[in-house]
């Protein structure tokens, strides 16, 4: 349930950027950048995790970028983007059956698709704000 939802996502994007490259005259790569959304995402849902962590321990976390606690999610992001996405075409099956649904599924599948984006694009921005603004002002 949860590989699907994934791939759905996935798809979603792809879609969209196929759209906006097709609009814009650039329709390369799609695969590529859809894999840097997805993990830019990911990698605001660690920061999230990171800063609301850090202002309900009232703790100020010394981090770098080669920081085990930065390096070890950001490997694991890595590689399950890859192995997912890059490494097989496992995706273009998935892409494939999610272009059978019907035309409400995918108008329905879209709007909780980019309701995520959006909260957790808000989330983290919400969550460096907070951060600033309390924590590091110790």
């Amino acid at each position: 349930m949860i590989k699907r939802a994934y791939y759905y996502v996935f798809y979603k994007l792809y879609t969209s950027i196929i759209y906006t490259s097709e609009k814009m005259g650039g329709e390369f790569l799609t695969d590529f950048k859809t894999v840097i959304v997805i993990g830019t995402l990911e990698i605001w849902i660690l920061g999230s995790i990171l800063s609301y962590y850090s202002l309900i321990n009232n703790v100020r976390l010394n981090i770098n970028i080669t920081s085990p606690l930065v390096l070890v999610p950001l490997a694991f992001i890595f590689l399950l983007n890859y192995f997912s996405f890059i490494h097989t075409d496992t995706w273009k099956k998935y892409n494939n059956e999610f272009d059978k649904l019907p035309a409400y599924k995918n108008k329905k599948g879209s709007f909780i698709v980019w309701g995520i984006i959006i909260l957790v694009t808000l989330n983290f921005f919400v969550s460096i704000y907070l951060l600033q603004k309390y924590v590091l002002k110790m």
